[in-house]
C-alpha cells in the first residue's frame, strides 16, 4: 500500500476495462487517482468511490484540447501534484483492412483525434507538472497493433504505432521524466466482445492459448510507474502472439 504512497496519477479512460483495472492496481499501491472519461459517468464515478485511495472523477473528451486541459487543472487543483499520467483513452471503429472505402475520413480523423491529438495535448500540458515530480513518468497504452500488421483497422493500427514512436520521443526530449508504453494483445474488455473470429486464433495460436485480462495489463503499468531507471521502453504483453504471427 505504500510504494505509491503520497503519488497521484491520472488514468484516461478508465471507467471500464483496462483503465479501470490500472486505475484500481495504482490506488492499491498508495496512489491518488484522477479517474476519468468521456461518457461513461456513472460507470467512472463508481469506480472512483471504490477506490481505497483518495480518488476522483472527471469527465472530459480528451479529443477536446480545452476539456483535456480541465482534466489536468482539476487533477492539480485537487491534490496539488501530478506524478504519473496513463494514457488510456482510445477509440476505434472496426473496419476490415482490404476495405479502404469502409475507413471513411470520419473514422480515421476521429480515431486520431482520440488516439494521437488528444493524448499529445493531455500530455504536452502534463510535463510541466511531472518535472516537479519525484519521478515524473507516463504510460501509453498502445497495441501490438502498432508494431505489426494487425488491428481493428488501419487507422487505429497507424495511430498505435504513433503512440509507441512518440513514447520514444518523448522519453529522449523529457527527461527526467520518464515515458513508457504497454502493447497488449487482445484483452478481454467491453471493447473486444465482439471480437470472436481474432479471439478464436489466439486461443489456437498464442503461446499461452488464451486472451490476456484488463488486470494482467495494469500489472504491467504498475512496473513501468515504479521502475525509477526504465525509458522509452515497450512493453509487449501480448501472451505471446507477436512470436507466431
Amino acid at each position: 500500500m505504500s510504494e505509491l504512497e503520497g503519488r497521484v496519477a491520472i488514468v484516461t479512460g478508465s471507467s471500464s476495462g483496462i483503465g479501470e483495472a490500472t486505475a484500481r492496481h495504482l490506488s492499491l499501491a498508495g496512489a491518488s487517482v484522477v479517474v476519468n472519461s468521456s461518457t461513461s459517468v456513472e460507470a467512472g464515478r463508481t469506480v472512483a468511490e471504490s477506490l481505497p485511495t483518495d480518488s476522483i472523477y472527471v469527465q472530459a473528451d480528451i479529443s477536446d484540447q480545452a476539456q483535456g486541459h480541465a482534466l489536468l487543472d482539476a487533477a492539480i487543483d485537487r491534490f496539488g501534484r501530478l506524478d504519473i499520467l496513463v494514457n488510456n483513452a482510445g477509440w476505434t471503429s472496426p473496419v476490415e483492412h482490404s476495405d479502404l472505402d469502409g475507413l471513411t475520413d470520419e473514422i480515421f480523423r476521429r480515431t486520431f483525434e482520440v488516439n494521437v491529438f488528444g493524448t499529445w495535448w493531455l500530455t504536452k500540458a502534463a510535463i510541466s507538472h511531472l518535472r516537479r515530480a519525484p519521478d515524473g513518468n507516463v504510460v501509453m497504452i498502445t497495441s501490438v497493433a502498432g508494431l505489426r500488421p494487425g488491428g481493428s483497422s488501419i487507422a487505429y493500427a497507424m495511430s498505435k504505432a504513433a503512440l509507441i514512436h512518440l513514447t520514444r520521443l518523448l522519453a529522449r526530449a523529457c527527461g527526467p521524466v520518464r515515458v513508457n508504453a504497454v502493447a497488449p494483445g487482445l484483452i478481454e474488455t467491453p471493447w473486444t466482445s465482439g471480437f470472436d473470429e481474432v479471439r478464436r486464433a489466439v486461443n489456437e495460436r498464442a503461446p499461452l492459448r488464451r486472451v490476456g485480462h484488463p488486470d494482467e495489463i495494469a500489472q504491467a503499468v504498475l512496473a513501468l510507474a515504479t521502475n525509477t531507471y526504465t525509458t522509452g521502453e515497450i512493453m509487449v504483453v501480448d501472451g505471446g502472439i507477436s512470436q507466431v504471427s
